[in-house]
């Protein structure tokens, strides 16, 4: 299959582009390098440096493409609240073009990479994908527009797509590791403080109902992440659009993550107490049955594979990527 992987210089994206090669797919590597590093794409998928931006582009790289993953996105949330105008042109109009260069290249299968950013504040934990969607930031208001747009797709024109709702994605594979500018998740961020780049790791709230007082998250091995891309490939329907979130359905608290890495990594990594950061839920936590009734997939690393596997790729690329 010629896969199309939007968005594939990316920290996901470029590892399901590997996994996909693995897998004997041609892989084609869209992605415009504003955010990606040109050294994550995996050898042996051909980059094509364009713009979602770009309708005439698109339409042209698409021609012969037999299914999209789709990663290309902005995906900072403060960025989104200062600036969420960048996030409804790029994240929205962006996939509109995509997908209008699909139909008119006869593509009908797509893989999207959506968010548990969809879902606000639950009103539950563990979270199920009927969960009330109610983003409360334009980050996780532009993947649920987007959600939208693909359901309207598959009930208009027989698109057969999926969106996966990750949870926290962490740990590296082989040579694709996390490399992002500015850096904002825990895990990287952490390891930052254990290889002296920075002085600490702040902890955003102590008073939270929860086990340690410190907010709950469900964090997933990118490996993990990127097998259930393959799986969703597998299991396209046309004229359905399917809704699964990806996470193990264990959650570790700030504190839970800070010892983890201290025991991995061997050093203290000092940590400084701060108060919350607003709009941070208490607990975000996935219940993944439909991923594993319905795709069959199993997540099987664990809180420390994750740490190891990106503390090992943090010391062998201490700078990130050279680009």
């Amino acid at each position: 299959m010629r896969t199309l992987v939007t968005g594939g210089a990316g920290y996901i994206g470029s590892v399901v582009a590997k996994q996909l090669l693995e897998a004997g797919h041609d892989v084609v590597v869209l992605d415009d390098l504003s955010r990606g590093h040109a050294a994550a794409i995996p050898a042996g998928a051909r980059h094509v440096a364009i713009s979602l931006a770009d309708p005439e582009a698109l339409h042209a790289a698409l021609a012969g493409i037999d299914a999209v993953i789709h990663f290309a996105a902005l995906s900072l949330v403060a960025e989104s609240v200062e600036h969420p105008e960048r996030y409804w042109r790029n994240n929205v109009t962006g996939t509109l073009n995509l997908l209008d260069a699909m139909r008119a290249n006869g593509v009908r299968k797509l893989v999207f990479s959506s968010t548990a950013a969809t879902y606000g504040e639950p009103e539950r934990v563990p979270i199920v994908e009927q969960e009330p969607t109610a983003p409360v930031n334009a980050y996780g208001a532009s993947k649920l527009a987007v959600d939208l747009m693909l359901r309207d797709e598959c009930v208009g024109h027989g698109l057969a797509a999926t969106s996966l709702r990750y949870f926290n994605v962490a740990g590296a594979s082989g040579e694709q590791g996390e490399h992002h500018e500015p850096e904002t998740h825990l895990i990287p961020l952490i390891l930052q403080a254990a290889a002296a780049k920075r002085a600490h790791i702040t902890i955003f709230g102590t008073d939270y109902p929860t086990r340690d007082g410190t907010a709950v998250r469900d964090y997933i091995h990118i490996e993990d992440l990127g097998e259930a891309h393959l799986l969703a490939l597998e299991h396209l329907t046309p004229g359905e659009h399917a809704v699964f979130n990806l996470g193990t359905g264990d959650g570790f608290t700030v504190k839970e993550v800070v010892d983890a890495a201290r025991r991995v990594t061997g050093e203290p990594i000092p940590a400084v107490e701060e108060a919350r950061r607003a709009g941070d839920p208490p607990a975000l936590v996935a219940d993944s049955t439909r991923a594993r009734e319905q795709l069959g997939w199993r997540p099987s690393r664990g809180l420390d594979d994750m740490i190891a596997d990106a503390w090992a790729w943090h010391r062998a690329h201490p700078d990130g990527y050279p680009d």
